[in-house]
């Protein structure tokens, strides 16, 4: 075959090899990765929800229980999604160079990271779903309209994905995500309606709040799960797509230099 009739793979075709490898190398321990989604939120909701709720009978006109299970789908993307795209690819790109060995096939390295985002939001959506799942079973989301929160665990892991992505594009060392996820994404935790309304924090503390990114996916989960939609849930979504593609942008122009040196 003459070599002008050679034609690389699609676009698709390429991206999908990058999320099949993740994806093979995820389940080749299935047990151990696949139960922590299960059990994580039965102990934070018996830790917490059940917990607390005694003490909590409402919160924002919601049973406490409910007002914590609504957000808890979001807050799981966003910590397996963030774990995926530090560590997890700092390991791939620094010590076991296997980005080295991936861009001898025919895929560029705007494939990898654009895999990487894809596979940290399908990570996303499969946590959101086993939450949605395990809550659903102690009455705490409603259902049907409680498996709108996986679709947002999708776009939450993605989102996060390429927030990852980007700050291990200015990591030398692995243990300097350390700062990344205790001094943002833990504060972020507490501080974007997951255990309490913005409207109960000060004026000043609640603008802020609504730059953290989490504050929107949370949003956006719990009126899709309780049926309260209005105008605001569409700028949410909005936030949600805009900081995932200018994240993944900067973060794939800055990890193209670390390896085409």
């Amino acid at each position: 075959m003459p070599a002008s009739d050679i034609r690389p793979p699609r676009l698709g075709a390429r991206l999908y090899s990058v999320w099949h490898r993740h994806m093979r190398v995820y389940t080749r321990h299935l047990v151990s990765n696949g139960l922590p989604p299960f059990l994580d939120p039965v102990i934070f909701l018996l830790g917490i929800g059940l917990g607390l709720g005694r003490y909590i009978t409402a919160m924002d006109s919601l049973p406490y229980l409910v007002f914590l299970a609504t957000a808890l789908p979001v807050t799981s993307a966003m910590f397996t999604a963030s774990y995926e795209c530090t560590f997890a690819t700092f390991v791939r790109l620094e010590f076991q160079k296997a980005y080295d060995g991936m861009v001898s096939a025919p895929v560029t390295l705007n494939d990898l990271f654009v895999g990487e985002i894809l596979w940290a939001g399908s990570k996303g959506l499969f946590f959101s779903a086993c939450v949605v799942l395990v809550m659903s079973l102690f009455g705490a989301i409603p259902l049907p309209m409680g498996l709108l929160a996986v679709p947002i665990g999708f776009l939450t892991g993605a989102m996060f994905g390429a927030l990852a992505l980007l700050v291990t594009s200015f990591v030398q060392n692995i243990n300097h995500f350390n700062f990344y996820f205790t001094g943002f994404l833990s504060p972020m935790f507490f501080f974007s309606g997951t255990f309490f309304p913005l409207s109960s924090l000060p004026r000043a503390l609640r603008s802020m709040a609504e730059l953290l990114p989490l504050t929107h996916a949370v949003r956006l989960t719990r009126s899709l799960a309780l049926a309260r939609f209005s105008p605001v849930l569409l700028a949410d979504l909005a936030f949600l797509i805009v900081v995932t593609l200018v994240a993944g942008y900067l973060a794939i122009r800055r990890l193209r230099r670390r390896i085409v040196v």
